[in-house]
């Protein structure tokens, strides 16, 4: 891969799910680039550079020689013990960390950013037959999905005002080995060969694998030219919760267990164990049209449903055999 700026890519958030990806997909393909991580790992990168605090960082000081800025570096959840919506350690990570870069980046003349935000940005549920497109409203509805919002905005405020390219990339639920939060929780329970309450969900979730997310923020970085809008990027399918979990158990070799309760006992069950939003994702339709993006990149996912399933059920069962 060869970016059309020369110079060197700037990965920030380097040491994340996405961010360890995309540089050894960097490095395999000889792109000379800058790996910024808050600390480095015993299993780091030769390219790594750690920058302690990203809100309080010298940004200017990992600048010298960048073209282009992959931003990947955020929060996506808050300590535990914690409000879930509480707005600071949001803004902090999301908002003040992006304010940072991008007048960093527009002060050493940095070509263009690549900004990795959330379909989140425009809502949390949508419609049958209804996906989130390319210009769609934002209706950002908790304050991490408000801070990704305004972290757009102001990346885009500023690189406008310097002559930056700032692409906006909207993601949903990234999987792929490695991954945790919410899909691993859901990978172990379908490994466990636990019974699941969703045989009779009826909803449509768009899913991004790893492979395709990197594949994704290469063709961004090459393209000569995008509008000035956030492209929301997913696999080629949905799929419904019940079709993910069966894909799951089979691509680990099991048996799905799924069986029939109501939605409004699944519901109250979940309100009452304070588990109701991780129930919403399973049961509500979340699905975006990533194909605006795919005609202005002529990019298209690499890898099917089943192969990145496949991939993280690998992973999964190499991680448990040790």
């Amino acid at each position: 891969m060869t970016t059309p700026f020369g110079g060197k890519v700037l990965v920030t958030g380097a040491g994340g799910f996405i961010g360890r990806a995309l540089c050894a997909r960097l490095a395999a393909a000889g792109v000379d680039h800058v790996a910024a991580v808050r600390a480095i790992a015993p299993d780091g990168g030769k390219k790594d550079v750690a920058l302690g605090d990203f809100a309080a960082a010298d940004w200017h000081e990992v600048m010298n020689g960048v073209a282009a800025i992959v931003h990947l570096a955020g929060r996506a959840h808050v300590p535990r013990g914690r409000a879930g919506d509480a707005p600071t350690p949001y803004i902090v990570s999301n908002v003040h960390v992006t304010r940072r870069v991008a007048e960093a980046a527009a002060q050493a003349g940095v070509r263009r950013v690549v900004f990795v935000s959330s379909v989140k940005v425009y809502g949390e549920t949508t419609e049958p037959g209804r996906p989130f497109r390319a210009g769609d409203a934002s209706a950002p509805q908790d304050a991490y999905a408000r801070s990704k919002a305004e972290a757009e905005r102001v990346l885009r405020e500023i690189c406008a005002a310097h002559g930056v390219d700032a692409i906006v990339l909207r993601f949903p639920l990234t999987y792929g080995p490695g991954v945790k939060g919410n899909f691993l929780a859901l990978l172990e329970a379908v490994a466990g060969e636990r019974r699941l309450p969703i045989a009779g969900v009826v909803n449509r979730r768009s899913l991004l694998y790893l492979g395709n997310a990197v594949s994704a923020i290469e063709a961004a970085l090459v393209a000569p030219a995008l509008p000035d809008e956030p492209l929301p990027v997913a696999d080629a399918k949905a799929v419904s919760s019940p079709e993910l979990v069966t894909k799951l158990a089979l691509a680990l070799r099991l048996q799905s267990r799924l069986y029939h309760l109501p939605s409004p006992f699944l519901r109250a069950g979940a309100a009452l164990m304070g588990r109701r939003a991780a129930l919403d994702r399973l049961l509500d339709s979340l699905e975006v049209d990533g194909s605006r993006f795919r005609e202005l990149t002529s990019w298209s996912p690499p890898r099917s449903l089943d192969e990145g399933l496949a991939a993280t059920a690998a992973w999964w069962r190499m991680r448990h055999a040790l």
